[in-house]
């Protein structure tokens, strides 16, 4: 096994910078690893919980993988980026927008809060609103704090103008979704508390295409 770091197994035996790329992130399941660990650590069960496709033998081979790339760090059963792992980011925002163009995308499969969280930056109308929002997806929970047209994510609860709360499907559909917030909480699609008016002109801001 190769020491954190250290040059990956080739995949792609070239010399282009994408294939490089490719030879620490492209297996299966990889950069999405990097997705769910993106915004917060986290422990093997609860990046598992993200990835409903993956099975834990191939999860633990790809944390492994990641690991000797020197993209995942794993201290006390957490898992976490390195700051290489962290220069995905600006990766994961443009194949969001990039995806958002290409036909078939199927809004109705799983979404992750992660995912949605990370679309969210990539997918936003440029605006200079100022807003501090609240979202909670079962065991995860984001404050989402806009400023100068640049939304900030953190985990965790925190002091907010409005708190939407669903999975990452009925979120989505709120964030993206034609359907005004106070019908989808009306119907119990999606929690809201706080300011509706604010919460609206939130995601008013985000646009799939």
């Amino acid at each position: 096994m190769e020491k954190a770091g250290q040059t990956p197994r080739i995949r792609y035996d070239e010399g282009c910078l994408a294939a490089h790329a490719l030879n620490v992130v492209g297996d299966r399941w990889a950069l999405l690893v990097v997705r769910e660990l993106m915004l917060a650590p986290k422990r093997f069960q609860a990046i598992r919980h993200g990835l409903p496709g993956v099975t834990a033998a191939v999860l633990t081979q790809r944390l492994a993988q990641l690991i000797d790339a020197g993209v995942v760090t794993h201290d006390g059963g957490l898992y976490g980026l390195t700051e290489s792992g962290r220069g995905l980011m600006p990766v994961l925002q443009a194949m969001c927008r990039w995806a958002a163009l290409h036909p078939g995308h199927d809004p109705r499969r799983f979404i992750s809060p992660a995912a949605l969280v990370i679309s969210m930056t990539a997918m936003m109308l440029p605006n200079d609103a100022q807003a501090t929002a609240g979202m909670e997806m079962g065991h995860e929970a984001f404050t989402l704090r806009l400023a100068n047209g640049v939304l900030h994510p953190q985990t965790g609860a925190g002091a907010s103008d409005f708190t939407l709360s669903g999975n990452g499907n009925s979120l989505a559909r709120a964030v993206y979704g034609p359907v005004p917030l106070a019908r989808l909480a009306q119907e119990g699609v999606i929690g809201l508390a706080g300011d509706a008016q604010a919460a609206q002109d939130f995601v008013d801001l985000f646009r799939l295409r």
